[in-house]
């Protein structure tokens, strides 16, 4: 870390918040989000790929391991032997047989602690596997929620526009009848049927907009697509809750699953150097045997042969093998150090992008629900002048379509602003990697991961 110039990175733009819980979710004191997001932490095979690829790095980090301590192999071998003859020496047939047991075991001496620092940086990377889980299991909470939220503002704008569809029907009526009396025009009923047709074409993309949600929700979950859920859908959007706590971009650096794999891989890097540079050294390799044999199964372990034998290895020609590996594991760790310093400097803009998104969309929401007050007040406006025979339908129509749009886009913005909450509480990684307990309580499944120092 003290290789890269973001310690002394400037504080966030945010105002002080208050504490976010453990599970960034709860914040939001909504039972639904709740049940969906557990759901999805405890069904996901998104989440279960992830956690088995954890498995394979710790089981890669023990086999690596066992370099470090003899290996053992049991042999054995029986012989036998026929002679056939007419001479002296072989009169007819004769047999013998030989039974050979033996164990055969061998042992590199990690003198320069090449081995060790290839455990090492197995170690590291499986660590940084492990946060990958947890980057993952973060993801998924923010995915399951938006897909959630998104899916309760779908059904509010189709609950809308079915309003607006009754409320322009409504409208279209009253115009038909002031047309049989002679008091409209023909293009006046034409331009509200074409409205209320207009109207019910959103409805019927809502409803298909509504139906993917649902999809993309289910498979979150683990779920099939075309299978219902069991759980409800939030009524309405939530009330936002305070700013979470940001803290020190410090802090972040400590706090992010992401970045944290990101520092681990950059040591694992520094290790596979080290282990490379040493295999370059001479290295002490010791085997021993001890073999039994006898004729007879019976007098097997009365004789033995014991062996010790040790060498010593050192590269003298290889071509340049090992030096181009050392080069190349070099790279490697010049290429960790900048994706680090990538991943901190977009951590930054995420945690800063989040706070702009919210901040304007809370501002463009106080203008929405300006335009809409003023919107509703000139429709009613233009269309009592209208019955009046005072004003042209087309100012009506127009003032009728521009409140309708405005009720629309007021539903989109309070998303919008909660997505960027969403995406707040992921870019400060929500709690969610640090003390999380396993919630499966058998230590098998995705939740039992746990971050490794």
């Amino acid at each position: 870390m003290d290789a890269l110039p973001l310690q002394g990175a400037p504080a966030f733009s945010a105002p002080s918040g208050v504490q976010a819980p453990l599970r960034w979710w709860e914040s939001f004191e909504d039972p639904t989000l709740m049940e969906h997001v557990e759901r999805g932490l405890g069904s996901s095979f998104t989440l279960r790929a992830a956690y088995e690829r954890v498995q394979a790095a710790r089981a890669i980090v023990a086999r690596e391991g066992a370099a470090l301590r003899p290996t053992i192999d049991g042999t054995a071998s029986g012989t036998l032997r026929e002679r056939r003859g007419s001479d002296q020496l072989v009169v007819g047939n004769q047999q013998s047989s030989q039974v050979n047991l033996g164990l055969e075991a061998s042992y590199e001496v990690d003198l320069w602690g090449r081995i060790r620092s290839s455990v090492e940086a197995r170690a590291l990377e499986a660590s940084a596997t492990a946060e990958d889980y947890q980057v993952a299991a973060v993801t998924l909470s923010a995915e399951v929620a938006i897909a959630l939220y998104r899916l309760t503002e779908s059904t509010a704008q189709l609950a809308l526009i079915e309003s607006q569809l009754a409320t322009n029907r409504d409208v279209l009526r009253v115009i038909e009848n002031r047309f049989a009396i002679g008091q409209s025009s023909g293009a006046d009923v034409l331009r509200q049927r074409q409205l209320v047709e207009s109207t019910n074409e959103q409805k019927i993309l809502e409803s298909a907009g509504l139906e993917v949600l649902e999809h993309q929700l289910a498979v979150l979950e683990g779920r099939p697509p075309q299978e219902g859920s069991d759980l409800e859908t939030p009524q309405a959007l939530p009330v936002l809750p305070d700013l979470p706590a940001i803290g020190l971009p410090a802090e972040l650096l400590q706090r992010r699953p992401d970045i944290r794999a990101a520092y681990l891989r950059l040591q694992s890097a520094d290790s596979a150097v080290a282990a490379a540079v040493r295999d370059r050294y001479p290295r002490i390799d010791l085997s021993a045997s001890a073999i039994t044999f006898a004729e007879n199964p019976s007098g097997l372990f009365d004789a033995w042969l014991n062996s010790l034998a040790g060498q010593l290895v050192g590269p003298l020609v290889d071509g340049g093998l090992r030096r181009r590996e050392v080069d190349r594991t070099v790279a490697v760790r010049r290429q960790r150090l900048a994706e680090y310093g990538d991943a901190v400097l977009v951590a930054f803009a995420e945690v800063e992008d989040a706070l702009a998104r919210e901040r304007r969309q809370g501002e463009r929401i106080a203008s929405l629900e300006r335009q809409l007050a003023l919107a509703t007040t000139t429709y009613r406006e233009l269309r009592n002048q209208y019955l009046n025979g005072a004003a042209d339908f087309i100012d009506v129509l127009v003032a009728l379509r521009n409140q309708q749009g405005i009720e629309r886009d007021l539903l989109e913005a309070r998303l919008l602003r909660i997505e960027s909450r969403i995406g707040l509480h992921r870019a400060i990684a929500g709690g969610f990697g640090e003390g999380r307990e396993d919630s499966e309580g058998d230590g098998n499944g995705p939740a039992s991961v746990q971050r490794r120092e």
